[in-house]
């Protein structure tokens, strides 16, 4: 399973993806458009955190300049009736943290118009997802920060927060499904800040256990 990718943009498709070129090696890849228009251009790299969708006839790549968006993407992929195709639109509308805010203030308007979206499945988005601890942390998240991510490009990596995609990495190595692992990560990512590794992976398996 591909969980991330570092490479250069080689190509921007009509579909939505890129090909992601890693070693000479390139990878088709589905991104949010919000992200897919701010990826640097060759020679600078690119890092993507990726969701790897398996299905009967392909592998299925879809690609997060953030750790969050693809915890939002994998999160949203457990409601009923919401697809990659249908997640990807939505996070194409907004990203992690402004879907966090949505579902926390239960609005509804900011689902108006999204592709395969309809009514029903948004209230059922809001639901399902109002009590999910990973979206309440990045709400939170969300409140602290305003006004600095305005500044921030879409594309970024995650780099400074790289001991948290290890852990979630290994948590998935480890058995748990990769839903599982984002949300233990999202719920000790507030006090993240400074620590190693080890500490970080001890308080998510508390999360699990």
């Amino acid at each position: 399973m591909i969980g991330r990718l570092r490479g250069v943009i080689a190509e921007r498709l009509p579909d939505g993806s890129a090909i992601v070129d890693v070693g000479g090696v390139g990878y088709e890849v589905f991104i949010p458009l919000g992200t897919l228009g701010k990826l640097p251009s060759p020679p600078e790299p690119v890092t993507l955190h990726v969701h790897t969708h398996v299905r009967e006839d392909a592998l299925v790549l879809y690609g997060f300049g953030r750790f969050e968006d693809r915890t939002a993407f994998r999160t949203l992929l457990g409601i009923s009736n919401i697809g990659p195709k249908s997640a990807l639109a939505i996070l194409s509308a907004m990203d992690a943290r402004q879907l966090a805010s949505a579902i926390a203030s239960q609005d509804k308007t900011r689902f108006k118009g999204i592709p395969g979206v309809g009514k029903r499945t948004v209230e059922r988005l809001l639901l399902e997802l109002k009590d999910k601890l990973g979206f309440v942390s990045l709400a939170a998240s969300a409140a602290r920060s305003d006004g600095k991510s305005n500044g921030q490009p879409a594309a970024a990596s995650l780099d400074d927060d790289a001991p948290l995609a290890q852990v979630a990495q290994m948590l998935v190595t480890m058995g748990f499904k990769p839903v599982e692992a984002d949300r233990a990560v999202a719920a000790v990512a507030d006090d993240a800040e400074g620590e190693p590794f080890e500490t970080l992976m001890k308080r998510a398996l508390a999360q699990l256990s």
